[in-house]
């Protein structure tokens, strides 16, 4: 290894060596694993802030919060999407909207007016022309509409003028003009429109993927291909600075750089299925966001030419099935920029957004994105920030007007403005839930923080509106809102002022360990091994947002294995502490008519016990387990629980056999040798549990069950009266073994015997 590689090497082993004797401490501690002592509540990364509520204040990649641009609510509208912006000259805002689908002017006032409705289901885009004019895009229709922006009367597609369509365009070929065709059937896309220098409009559009070129300004113009593509939707369009047009597609995500001659060129074949939006940088950097995983929507059946039927299929951009069902897309959205002359460059990734629109501007690239209304400011080198949070599921579109930005929203449908906040910059915290009630101490903020006053409130219910204490600012360093269980903070940033990570320290209230359950079983000792503690399994991973990088595995098993032995008793019980502390446990048992408990066993780490069942009398009994905190709390704030098992029966003495009598009966078969009948009787006796059984051999012979006098075996004392059959065999005179042996309840046996002699 070079001099330079152990140089290398050395930060890593230096940071590995205390973490390793961190893991031997905690191991060798296992108290220090537990949730004991004060507490500290950190948040730190962006996604932790992410959790709060932002208000003019922008959440930065590395963890910090700074001043930034606020959010003001222009108008809601009637319809669920707003998925176009336009801007006049004067700072009047159209809107192009779907369910239902309309073109909204929004005045100084604020007020929506509806400029242009239309039968079909969304007008996808509006854009001011050269001349003046605003144009609104339709679908499924794939219309393109003139509009006059100051009509005091609601236009119609019936009575608005159609500059463009796209199905007649399809019905007639690739390469036909606009007038070849008759209108078709089919759904046809329109997704974006752009304008170049000499007016001319390009229109993107779907089904297939082409550009199409018309000179609006001039009457009985007809529209032509531009541009063609075996990709099934071009999605987006921008310009370069040096007049290109640059479009990405939807079904390989492509992004093309279109000549003025409309020659294409591949500049970036992307990893994601869709671009959804391109903007481009004065220094030529053209920005895409692509969305969608190639893998799970696979591109559609595209037209075949020739002679017969042609089925063709195809389906919408996954951007705008996420929007309309309100549903994410595998994979995020990544942000690539592609610079002329190097590497195209990943420069944002979000993993649950979607990336609707993008807008260049000199602080940076404006990125808006779904499902979770976010508009993120992004840089060359890949830092970035959150600078709001809509309210709305979807951000989709974006327009400039002057020194702030106008914004439309999906689900629901809202014009909102983004720029200088004049309200308070100010930032609230999530909740934090401390499990119990608890007391707070000093609020440690992140040295090089400046310029913010932070306040904190408490409650004992999860929604700071009901019932909380109100905001206090912090007392010299300590939050000087009362104990409870859920606290927040928020932060007043003033200009230039900076936070960075906040942690809260705090002390729940111990409470007492609760044992759930417990089970003694007389007759059974548990196996030796089940008593010996196994280590700890660690699993030893990279940190991610808000998680320690160590884990332990804390499963457990709700039984025990044991084996039957009638001189032991066995005691299972599972405890939980709310805490989280280590638990210690003593056994106590008290005997039937007693009202002390005694002690049996203490200092108990395991949740299971078994005694010698011999060291007592046999009796009725019951067990207490008492659970303690003891291994996690000082001395005086212990706390313990307890539980009391049902009554259980300690026998360990066997019965008693008396009585025991034997007599034979005479023989009165004719031939010998000849069976004989013996007449047995006894009584059985036990101190604590009735008799359960009895059975008796002859001559050694396998055992054979009798029941008592009454047949039923159900009281400490039995009695016995049975015929045993035995055959003539043997010497004169005979002799025959009986033996019996009797069952308590709790397997102990009594066994006797005699013998019985034949007379002869």
């Amino acid at each position: 290894m070079s001099a330079t590689s152990r140089q290398l090497f050395r930060p890593a082993a230096a940071l590995l060596t205390p973490l390793l004797l961190s893991f031997a401490c905690l191991l060798a501690n296992p108290s220090l694993l537990s949730a004991q002592g004060t507490h500290l509540w950190t948040q730190s990364q962006l996604s932790e802030f992410e959790k709060g509520t932002p208000q003019g204040v922008e959440l930065t990649s590395d963890g910090h919060l700074r001043q930034g641009p606020g959010l003001t609510p222009v108008v809601t509208t009637p319809s669920t999407f707003v998925w176009s912006v336009a801007v006049d000259k004067h700072g009047t805002a159209f809107l192009g909207t779907s369910s239902p689908a309309t073109v909204l002017r929004v005045g100084k006032d604020n007020k929506p007016f509806t400029l242009f409705k239309t039968k079909d289901l969304t007008v996808q885009v509006v854009r001011f022309g050269p001349d003046g004019a605003l144009y609104a895009a339709t679908l499924p229709s794939g219309k393109i509409y003139k509009l006059n922006p100051n009509a005091a009367e609601t236009q119609t597609d019936e009575n608005a003028t159609v500059v463009f369509d796209s199905g007649k365009l399809a019905a007639a070929g690739p390469g036909a003009s606009q007038d070849e065709g008759k209108a078709s059937s089919r759904a046809h896309y329109i997704w974006d429109v752009t304008f170049d220098s000499a007016g001319r409009m390009y229109i993107a559009a779907g089904g297939p993927g082409a550009v199409y070129r018309i000179d609006p300004s001039k009457p009985g113009s007809t529209a032509e291909t531009f541009f063609k593509t075996d990709e099934a939707h071009i999605r987006s369009l921008a310009w370069d600075g040096k007049g290109n047009l640059i479009a990405g597609s939807d079904g390989t995500g492509l992004v093309y750089r279109i000549d003025p001659e409309g020659k294409g060129y591949v500049l970036f074949d992307s990893p994601r299925r869709e671009v959804t939006s391109l903007a481009v940088a004065p220094n030529g950097t053209i920005y895409a966001a692509c969305v969608g995983d190639k893998g799970q929507n696979p591109l559609p059946p595209l037209p075949v030419q020739g002679v017969g039927t042609v089925t063709i299929t195809v389906v919408q951009p996954g951007s705008l099935g996420a929007a309309n069902q309100s549903t994410s897309i595998p994979g995020g959205s990544e942000i690539y920029a592609l610079s002329e002359g190097q590497a195209p460059r990943k420069v944002w990734a979000g993993k649950d957004e979607i990336v609707y629109a993008l807008a260049e501007r000199k602080d940076g690239l404006l990125a808006l994105s779904g499902n979770r209304g976010r508009l993120f400011l992004i840089q060359n080198d890949g830092e970035y920030a959150d600078v709001g949070h809509l309210d709305a599921q979807q951000g989709l579109s974006l327009a400039a007007d002057g020194s702030s930005v106008l914004i439309g929203t999906g689900n629901t449908g809202k014009l909102v403005r983004l720029g200088p906040s004049t309200t308070k910059h100010e930032y609230a915290s999530d909740v934090l839930d401390t499990g119990n009630f608890a007391s707070f101490g000093r609020v440690e903020v992140e040295p090089g923080s400046g310029g913010y006053t932070l306040y904190t409130r408490t409650g004992n219910i999860d929604q700071p509106a009901r019932g909380w204490n109100d905001w206090q600012p912090l007392k010299d360093g300590v939050v000087a809102s009362p104990a409870g269980r859920f606290l927040q903070w928020k932060v007043e940033l003033q200009p230039g002022g900076n936070l960075g990570s906040v942690g809260v320290n705090y002390l729940p209230v111990s409470t007492a360990p609760v044992v759930d359950n417990l089970v003694v079983v007389p007759g059974a000792k548990l196996n030796q091994q089940s008593t010996v503690p196994t280590p700890q399994s660690i699993t030893i991973s990279f940190p991610s947002a808000g998680q320690n990088s160590v884990s332990f595995d804390n499963s457990s098993s709700n039984s025990v294995s044991a084996v039957k032995d009638r001189t032991a008793v066995s005691a299972h019980w599972s405890a939980h502490d709310d805490d989280g502390d280590n638990l210690i446990y003593a056994l106590y048992l008290r005997g039937d008519g007693e009202t002390v408990w005694r002690l049996l066993k203490d200092k108990i780490s395991d949740t299971a016990y078994s005694f010698d069942a011999t060291r007592i009398p046999d009796g009725g009994y019951q067990l207490k387990v008492v659970a303690s905190d003891a291994p996690s709390e000082p001395p005086a704030d212990v706390l313990t629980g307890d539980k009391v098992s049902d009554r259980f029966v300690v026998d360990t003495t066997p019965p008693v056999i008396s009585n025991f009598k034997t007599a034979a009966e005479p023989e009165h078969c004719a031939a010998a040798p000849c069976p004989r009948s013996i007449d047995v009787t006894l009584d059985a006796q036990d101190a604590t549990s009735p008799i359960a059984h009895a059975e008796y051999s002859v001559d050694a012979g396998p055992w054979t069950y009798v029941d008592p006098v009454g047949k039923i075996s159900d009281s400490p004392q039995e009695h016995y009266d049975f015929k045993v059959t035995v055959d003539g065999k043997g010497a004169k005179p005979a002799e025959h073994l009986i033996t019996v042996r009797v069952y308590d309840r709790y397997e102990n046996v009594a066994v006797a015997k005699t013998v019985v002699r034949a007379q002869e």
